[in-house]
C-alpha cells in the first residue's frame, strides 16, 4: 500500500474530543459521552450518534449528491420532454445524453475516490498546463469566428463556438476542467509554500499570474464561470489563512476585471442581464423576459407545486428551463416545499465537505476539500439567486441538476475527490483499516486509505490569519 507523504506542517494542532478526534478516546470524553448518551435522548441524541459513526463524512457525501443526481434527471427530463417529443418525435433525446454524462461521471467519481493525494499533486502542473491550452485554443478558435476571419476556423479536426471545444467527436467546456485543474494546482502550491503562503510577496509567484491569466482566459468568453473559479480560489486561500489584506486587495482587482469583461467591446448581453436585473421593469426582452418568465414560474408553483412534469412556462416560455432556469422549473412543479427539499441537500453537500476539511490530517486534502465545497456552494448561491432576482442571470448551471455534460462529468469527479478524503479521515481510515472489505470489494471499489502516522495531529495545521501583508 502506498504510503503518502506527510504534509502536516509542524505547529501542534489542539486535541479534540468528539467526532473530529480520533478513534481512542479519552477517559474524560468517554465518560462525556456516555452521560449525554445516557441523559439525552430524541432526534438531536440519533443525530449526534449517527455524525460520530468513522464514516459518516463519506456516506453523507453519498447519499446529498446521490438523491441530488437523481432529482436532476428527473427534473431535466421533465423540462426537455415536450419541446424534444415536438422537435425529434421523441421525448428522451435530452435525457438519454444527461444519462450518458450521468455514467460517464460516475466513472470519474469511481476514478477519482481511488487515487490517494500524491496521485493528485503529481498531476497538479501538468493539468494546469493542460487547462490553459485547452483555453487558449479555445479562446483563439472563438475569436476568430466571431472577426469572420475565417468562415469556418479549424484547426484539422478541433472547432470551436463561444463554449465548447470540439476535438474530433468529443465535446467539452475546458472552462469546466479548469475548476479541477485549479483546485490541486493551488493546493499544491500552497502546501509548498507552507508558513509563506499568507504573505502577498510569497503568493504573487507563481500563484496570482497563472491564476490571473486562466481567469482571464476562462471569462473572455464565460464570466460566469470565471466568478466560480474566483469563489474556488478565495475559497482556498481562506483555507490556507491567508491575511485579509491580501484578501482586501484581490476582491479589489477581481471586481475591477469582472467590470472591464462586462463592459468590454462586442458583449453586450452581459451589460443586457446586468441591466435586467437594475432595472426589471424596462427591460422585456433577452435576459429581461427570462427573468420574468422564471418569476412566473416560480409564482404558479406556490407551496405545493403545480405536479411533477405539469409545469406549463417550460413549454417554449421559459429559456434554458432545462439549464440555468432549472431551478424556476422545480419551483413550478414541486412548490417551495421542493425548493426547500433540494436546498436542504446542498446545505448537507456543503456541510459534509467543510467537515471533511476540518478533519483531514493532510493539509492537501484540507486545503483542495475547501475550495471545491466553497466552489460547490458559490455556483449553487449564484445560480439560485439569479433565478429568484438576488443577483444577475449568470448562465451557470446549477451542480448536479442542471442540463450539461462537461459539467456533470466535473462536478461527480470533484465529489469523487472529496469522497477520497472523506475515507481518509483518521478515525475511518482506522475503521476500514480494522475490519477491511474484501479483495474483490477494494478492487472494484476502493483501496484502503492509508493510516494516519502514530501521534499524527488529529487536524492539518491552518496558520493563524493576520491583517497585516
Amino acid at each position: 500500500m502506498e504510503r503518502e507523504p506527510d504534509t502536516i506542517t509542524d505547529e501542534p494542532a489542539t486535541p479534540t474530543s468528539g467526532p473530529t478526534g480520533s478513534g481512542l478516546s479519552t477517559g474524560s470524553s468517554s465518560a462525556g459521552s456516555g452521560s449525554a448518551a445516557s441523559g439525552s435522548t430524541g432526534p438531536v441524541a440519533l443525530l449526534r450518534g449517527v455524525l460520530d459513526r468513522p464514516l459518516a463524512s463519506y456516506y453523507l457525501l453519498l447519499a446529498a449528491a446521490g438523491m441530488l443526481l437523481i432529482i436532476g434527471l428527473t427534473m431535466v427530463f421533465s423540462a426537455t420532454s415536450v419541446e424534444a417529443y415536438v422537435e425529434h418525435g421523441s421525448a428522451y433525446v435530452s435525457i438519454e445524453k444527461q444519462a450518458i454524462s450521468a455514467a460517464l461521471g460516475l466513472v470519474a467519481f469511481w476514478l477519482f475516490q481511488r487515487l490517494p493525494t500524491t496521485t493528485y499533486r503529481s498531476v497538479a502542473r501538468p493539468a494546469l498546463i493542460f487547462a490553459l491550452v485547452l483555453m487558449v485554443a479555445l479562446d483563439v478558435l472563438a475569436l476568430l469566428a466571431q472577426s469572420k476571419v475565417l468562415h469556418d476556423p479549424t484547426f484539422g479536426p478541433i472547432r470551436a463556438d463561444e463554449l465548447w471545444l470540439y476535438i474530433g467527436p468529443v465535446q467539452m467546456q475546458p472552462a469546466e476542467l479548469a475548476k479541477i485543474a485549479l483546485v490541486i494546482w493551488v493546493a499544491d502550491v500552497l502546501v509548498r509554500k507552507g508558513r509563506a503562503a499568507g504573505r502577498w510577496r510569497d503568493l504573487s509567484r507563481p500563484l496570482f499570474p497563472v491564476a490571473t491569466l486562466l481567469f482571464l482566459l476562462v471569462g473572455y468568453n464565460d464570466l460566469g464561470t470565471m466568478l466560480c473559479l474566483v469563489v474556488l480560489f478565495f475559497g482556498t486561500l481562506w483555507a490556507a489563512g491567508v491575511r485579509m489584506r491580501v484578501f482586501a486587495g484581490m476582491a479589489t482587482v477581481a471586481l475591477t476585471g469582472a467590470l472591464l469583461l462586462i463592459y468590454m467591446p462586442g458583449n453586450t448581453y452581459r451589460q443586457a442581464r446586468l441591466d435586467a436585473f437594475t432595472n426589471p421593469d424596462g427591460t422585456l426582452a433577452a435576459a429581461g423576459y427570462q427573468a420574468r418568465a422564471g418569476m412566473v414560474a416560480i409564482a404558479n408553483g406556490g407551496w405545493f407545486g403545480l405536479g411533477l412534469g405539469e409545469g406549463r412556462t417550460k413549454w417554449g416560455y421559459l429559456p434554458n428551463g432545462h439549464n440555468d432556469f432549472i431551478f424556476a422549473v422545480i419551483a413550478e412543479e414541486l412548490g417551495v416545499m421542493g425548493c426547500l427539499v433540494v436546498l436542504g441537500l446542498f446545505a448537507v453537500l456543503v456541510y459534509t465537505g467543510f467537515r471533511i476539511a476540518r478533519r483531514s490530517t493532510d493539509r492537501f486534502r484540507l486545503l483542495a476539500a475547501a475550495g471545491i465545497t466553497t466552489w460547490l456552494a458559490g455556483q449553487a448561491t449564484i445560480n439560485i439567486a439569479g433565478v429568484i432576482g438576488l443577483m444577475p442571470i449568470t448562465g451557470l448551471p446549477l451542480p448536479l441538476i442542471s442540463d450539461g455534460g462537461s459539467a456533470l462529468v466535473v462536478t461527480l469527479a470533484m465529489i469523487g475527490m472529496l469522497a477520497s478524503f472523506a475515507r481518509a479521515e483518521p478515525d475511518a481510515a482506522r475503521a476500514l483499516h480494522a475490519r477491511p472489505p474484501g479483495k474483490l470489494m477494494r478492487l472494484l471499489w476502493c483501496p484502503l486509505p492509508p493510516l494516519p502516522r502514530a501521534g499524527a495531529p488529529q487536524r492539518a495545521a491552518i496558520p493563524q490569519r493576520k491583517s497585516g501583508t
